[in-house]
């Protein structure tokens, strides 16, 4: 591949070129001779007409990145069962957030907001059970796992999510509808799943969304 910078300063010009040039011989020589034919024009090739037929006959390279995906999936049996731990540890919380972690059918990690307790706003209930995910079982185990939550995660805890691997999402109340009852940063988790153009996320809302929005008084 040729990289071709020119530097244009008071009409001086600098061209750094590297590597195969013989790639885009022909075309410099074409225009070249094409050049010395005109009539009335000079027979010098200029280094500005060089630096226009050399980056003319270039197609550079565009860096470009794997289609991003937040992929919909319907709700399995072991759903409901996994989201009513969820919203069981959201009932003990600060703020009526729970999470579990799931691993092959086995609950791993858990989680709920203490905000409080801790003194500390990012001790969502996300973050409280990926932190203590990580205590007991370490990063590489985490990948791949399912997050049960809920309600949808805020981007905090959605990037979180994307950061550690976690290859599925699935939440109870949706943002829209936690913002009803409680502060929200208005991005969904599809959102922030279908801008990450390394990781394909899982992700399925909605589920026992009723119950989980009854533990806001």
């Amino acid at each position: 591949m040729t990289f071709i910078v020119g530097i244009f300063v008071n009409d001086a010009i600098a061209i750094a070129v590297w590597t195969s040039f013989s790639f885009h011989k022909p075309r410099l020589l074409y225009l070249l001779g094409k050049h010395r034919r005109m009539p009335g024009k000079s027979k010098e090739l200029s280094r500005r007409h060089l630096v226009v037929g050399a980056l003319g006959s270039l197609v550079l390279p565009v860096a470009t990145h794997a289609t991003a995906r937040g992929i919909e999936e319907p709700t399995t049996e072991a759903d409901a069962r996994f989201m009513r731990m969820a919203i069981a540890e959201a009932a003990l919380g600060d703020y009526p957030f729970g999470t579990v972690i799931v691993h092959d059918g086995d609950v791993l990690a858990r989680g709920r907001n203490l905000d409080n307790q801790e003194k500390d706003p990012t001790a969502h209930g996300e973050m409280v059970a990926i932190r203590n995910f990580l205590k007991e079982h370490g990063p590489d185990l985490l990948k791949g796992t399912t997050l049960y939550t809920s309600g949808e995660s805020c981007p905090m805890c959605m990037g979180a999510i994307v950061w550690c691997g976690i290859g599925r999402v699935v939440y109870g109340a949706s943002i829209a509808q936690l913002a009803t009852k409680i502060r929200q940063i208005m991005v969904t988790n599809s959102e922030i799943a279908n801008k990450t153009s390394f990781l394909d996320i899982a992700i399925t809302g909605g589920v026992l969304a009723d119950e989980a929005m009854k533990l806001f008084k």
